[in-house]
């Protein structure tokens, strides 16, 4: 496993787009949450779960992801350096592991900047649009149970989507393909719970959803309300990201490279 870890970063940090991709992972998060909470504005009468309105971007940067983990290895079945991968290190899931591991590092630490940006944007900024507290909105503060919560359950919700998403690349092998399988699952299930009339079949697709239930993890307010707990949906998205992970590693040790 040593040599495998070895192997597989001087892989990633050997690739100009790994850098740009992680980047971009920040920037569009941060980006879009920090454009969101800048056009809000408090109204008297309405309630906004700040945190998760600070988050917003979380939408867009997961695709970003998604993009990462899938070129882990397609790039490799695209460029034909598969089958000398697994010449040098012929146990197939030790080499998927590796990438799995270095994948996660990468993808924890851009989450962290990621989240930590967005949050830190949400707590300068909306101050200013009137959440204020004496309009009953506490300051962005970790110290607050359910927004340590909101802080940490998205670093961990886009290192899931990391691994759902070089699960189906594994499977798949194609670059294009893969993307656009995993893009659907995640925004196929939102779109349909919005265009099914029956309130019973829209709870249960944001149940089973990855990005609907792994996203309820965001939530600090109204709980209750949710289709979902924030660690019960983040347990679904793992559940798909397990499931990928297993399908790929089984497809991996059947198939000639």
């Amino acid at each position: 496993m040593p040599e495998a870890l070895h192997a597989e970063w001087a892989k990633l940090r050997t690739l100009a787009s790994t850098y740009w991709l992680l980047l971009a992972v920040a920037v569009c998060t941060v980006g879009v949450g920090t454009a969101v909470v800048a056009a809000s504005s408090y109204q008297t009468g309405s309630h906004q779960d700040t945190p998760k309105l600070s988050l917003t971007g979380m939408d867009l940067g997961q695709a970003v992801v998604a993009v990462l983990a899938v070129l882990v290895i397609s790039n490799e079945y695209s460029t034909g350096t598969m089958s000398v991968t697994l010449t040098a290190m012929p146990r197939r899931l030790v080499v998927l592991a590796a990438k799995a591991i270095t994948l996660t590092g990468l993808v924890a630490a851009a989450g962290v900047i990621a989240v930590g940006g967005s949050l830190l944007a949400g707590r300068i900024i909306l101050a200013s649009k009137g959440f204020t507290v004496a309009h009953g909105y506490a300051l962005l503060s970790l110290g607050h149970g359910p927004m340590l919560r909101a802080a940490i359950g998205p670093v961990l919700y886009l290192v899931l989507i990391a691994l759902l998403s070089l699960g189906v690349a594994t499977a798949l092998r194609e670059s294009a393909t893969s993307i656009g399988v995993i893009l659907g699952l995640l925004y196929l299930f939102p779109f349909l719970a919005q265009v099914v009339s029956d309130p019973a079949w829209h709870r249960h697709l944001e149940q089973i959803g990855p990005m609907t239930a792994g996203l309820a993890i965001q939530a600090t307010t109204n709980l209750q309300s949710l289709p979902i707990s924030p660690w019960a949906g983040l347990g679904v998205l793992a559940i798909w990201a397990g499931v990928a992970l297993v399908a790929g590693g089984i497809l991996l040790r059947v198939r000639d490279a």
